[in-house]
């Protein structure tokens, strides 16, 4: 689920930051630029895990920031296909059901992907799931732990086309990395049911 990257960048360290003693002000300048950012084809970045190499900084001119280059590895999320996970639904619609981990929340398990006799219920707007013909339906309701296996990974590169507000406001809409899953496999769905 977590994986380690190294990363070499040049980081700039604020004139206020000049109190602190150097590896804090580093590790607090990468933290503020790669936390809770998606790198495309790596993952949503953590933290800083440590730092591997820094450079004598270089004070830059007119601003006062020293610039340092540095190599550091970050604590990436980033689950491998395969990987079993825990998460709670936030939505269902048509074409699937809409799950968050603590931290992330842009995964789907779409309707493809869920047990078979399994039907969307218009007014509760909610999946059910019959197991059991001669048994009442299993409900996949809001707000559920369940426990999915991830199938994809879908990324989308965030640069706009061209300048035009339309296409810097499409971007702005799309989720830079989400995760598919699946729930058809024994042990699979909401967790109550296997307890």
């Amino acid at each position: 689920m977590f994986i380690l990257t190294k990363i070499a960048d040049l980081v700039q360290i604020k004139p206020g930051d000049f109190e602190k003693p150097s590896h804090v002000a580093i590790e607090d300048s990468i933290n503020a630029k790669y936390s809770n950012r998606v790198i495309q084809k790596i993952g949503l970045c953590i933290c800083m895990y440590d730092l591997l190499w820094a450079s004598e900084g270089l004070i830059g001119h007119r601003t006062g920031m020293v610039n340092v280059n540095v190599e550091f590895r970050l604590i990436v999320f980033r689950p491998f296909k395969g990987e079993t996970m825990v998460g709670k639904i936030t939505r269902s619609d048509k074409n699937g059901i809409h799950i968050r981990t603590d931290f992330f929340e842009d995964i789907e398990v779409p309707f493809t992907e869920l047990p078979n006799n399994t039907q969307f219920d218009y007014n509760e707007q909610t999946w059910t799931w019959l197991y059991d013909p001669d048994s009442e339906p299993n409900f996949y309701d809001k707000h559920e732990i369940v426990r999915f296996q991830v199938t994809t990974e879908v990324w989308h590169d965030q640069t706009p086309d061209n300048t035009e507000q339309e296409a810097l406001d499409m971007a702005r809409k799309m989720s830079p990395y989400k995760i598919g899953g699946s729930m058809m496999k024994e042990g699979l769905g909401v967790c109550l049911w296997w307890e």
